[in-house]
């Protein structure tokens, strides 16, 4: 029976389950840390638009103010300037300290160089036309007040300057009646948009923290990806592909290298695999049972094809036991007839002794064929049961030449009543292939350490189609009640049994070879014995 399988394949089934396992976790956490970043991300955006709008409005609360107490007035001292744009920038009081006026633009700038020294951004005041040309937008201011002329509430983006990130704010600055007592001379309305307030934000310490957190997700997935796929390795290879491996090894030795007790060992869990156990020892029962079965016919095919053939042996030896019985016959009658003659005795028993010997000798041949014994391999020499058996078959080799080249120089290991079968069946078969007569060539030889034995004949040859189905139980290509089909199928499965191989070629119309090829040293036992 041929060994089961290894349950495995180029990559293991345990490394496949673990390489989709760990694909689906890494896509998992792929997914989460894409968006746990992203929305870290957005969260902070979120954030710092909230704190711009809330300093805009804290600013936009500053100059509401300042601008209802019509400015504030600071005492002139070493490094506050007088703004050369203002109506009364400086005035002097009753006790001659002079004072310097700070309109709501300049409090705005003067708060952003304390709140940029302190590292908490920078804000000004901005216009298309402005008065102070200190306060020129920028690109990004310049696009945003376009934007509010449209109608738009407020802008926002974020730069990347130097590499450092920060958030830009702006939203418009809305004309009140405040204004106009420094900016009636510039035709300035109430409900006006003339300006903007912009609000800038450094944010590269928050993108800091969001690397930073973005490493410990990374390192925390990693980790986890590492501990699942190292228990997952752990757990199928002891719930799934530790029992597959002893089931498979269990199957891979049955039936001939396994122990009984090994295969009613195996656990059947109430799971899958233990029911794949439970079903392979149904089968293994079921196939022993067959075996067995199988084992009971094949002895029966064997010894009804031995039967056959010797059924067909005696009918062809018939003859060759008539013809001395009738010589012998003539004899008896003589010396019945002429019992006083002396001379005729003399002469005549000699020849029924030949006779009887000729007989005796055929029986025995006959006797030892049809004897039924296990197969058991011994010494034999195979040369003298080649020429024992076609001594045999001699009744039918009337008009065959009959070539011997028997070249074996010793006994060799095999089964004496097998070799028999095959020899005469292989016989047989290239007998009735020549009905016309023809030529078989039977030679023996060694090689390699094989016993070769090749019998050639000369006869009809088996066409392309049935070369293949020849050793087919049952296959036949003569005529009903001229053959089993059983005999080269009898000798193929003997020839297999003894550790060997048989082959044939043939060309149709020009006959053909059986090539039939045998160890020659088996283990005959202690107690074989040499057969000839």
């Amino acid at each position: 029976m041929p060994p089961f399988v290894t349950i495995r394949s180029a990559m293991q089934l345990k490394t496949k389950f673990i390489i989709a396992i760990s694909a689906v976790v890494i896509i998992s956490y792929g997914i989460t840390f894409y968006r746990t970043s992203s929305f870290q991300e957005e969260l902070v955006k979120a954030q710092a638009a909230s704190q711009a709008r809330m300093l805009y409005k804290q600013l936009r609360l500053t100059r509401q103010w300042v601008a209802d107490h019509n400015g504030l007035f600071l005492m002139k001292r070493e490094g506050v300037a007088v703004s050369p744009f203002l109506p009364d920038a400086e005035i002097v009081t009753a006790g001659g300290e002079k004072l310097v006026k700070r309109n709501p633009a300049m409090v705005t700038r003067e708060l952003s160089l304390y709140a940029a020294r302190e590292g908490m951004g920078q804000f000004a005041v901005t216009s298309l036309h402005p008065v102070n040309p200190a306060n020129a937008p920028d690109d990004f201011e310049r696009r945003s007040l376009l934007r509010f002329k449209e109608g738009v509430q407020e802008m926002m983006e974020i730069q990347d300057r130097e590499g450092q990130k920060r958030l830009r704010y702006i939203a418009p600055l809305v004309v009140e009646p405040s204004c106009l007592e420094c900016h009636v001379e510039q035709g300035y309305q109430v409900g006006d948009i003339r300006g903007g307030l912009s609000v800038t934000i450094p944010m590269g310490w928050v993108y800091a923290d969001i690397r930073k957190n973005n490493h410990m997700l990374l390192f925390i997935a990693v980790a986890t990806i590492c501990v699942v796929s190292i228990f997952l390795f752990w757990l199928v290879d002891k719930l799934v592909v530790h029992r597959l491996r002893d089931l498979a090894g269990v199957m891979d030795r049955y039936p001939d290298h396994i122990a009984t007790d090994e295969l009613a060992g195996l656990p059947t869990e109430r799971d899958e695999i233990g029911k794949l156990t439970k079903k392979f020892k149904d089968l293994c029962q079921r196939l022993t049972i067959s075996q067995q079965e199988l084992n009971r016919t094949r002895e029966q095919v064997f010894q009804s094809e031995k039967q056959a053939a010797l059924g067909r042996l005696v009918a062809g030896v018939g003859h060759e036991i008539n013809n001395p019985l009738a010589g012998m016959l003539n004899c008896v009658k003589s010396m019945q007839e002429s019992p006083d003659d002396l001379e005729q005795n003399r002469r005549y028993l000699p020849l029924l002794a030949k006779g009887l010997d000729r007989i005796r000798h055929t029986v025995r041949q006959l006797l030892n064929f049809g004897r039924r014994e296990p197969l058991r391999p011994q010494q034999v020499d195979v040369d003298g049961l080649v020429g024992e058996c076609f001594e045999l078959l001699g009744y039918g080799l009337k008009n065959i030449e009959l070539i011997l080249d028997l070249r074996l120089s010793r006994p060799c290991c095999v089964d004496a009543e097998a070799m028999k079968q095959v020899v005469m069946n292989i016989g047989i078969n290239a007998i009735h292939a020549m009905p016309n007569g023809g030529t078989l060539t039977v030679s023996s030889r060694e090689s390699d350490g094989r016993i070769i034995l090749r019998f050639a004949d000369t006869g009809m040859g088996i066409a392309p189609e049935n070369l293949q189905k020849i050793f087919d139980p049952f296959f036949t290509t003569k005529e009903v009640g001229e053959g089993t089909g059983l005999g080269l199928s009898v000798t193929f499965a003997l020839v297999k049994r003894m550790g060997g191989q048989i082959g044939v070629t043939s060309e149709q119309g020009r006959g053909a070879c059986f090539t039939v090829e045998l160890p020659a040293e088996q283990s005959c036992g202690k107690n074989g014995g040499t057969t000839s």
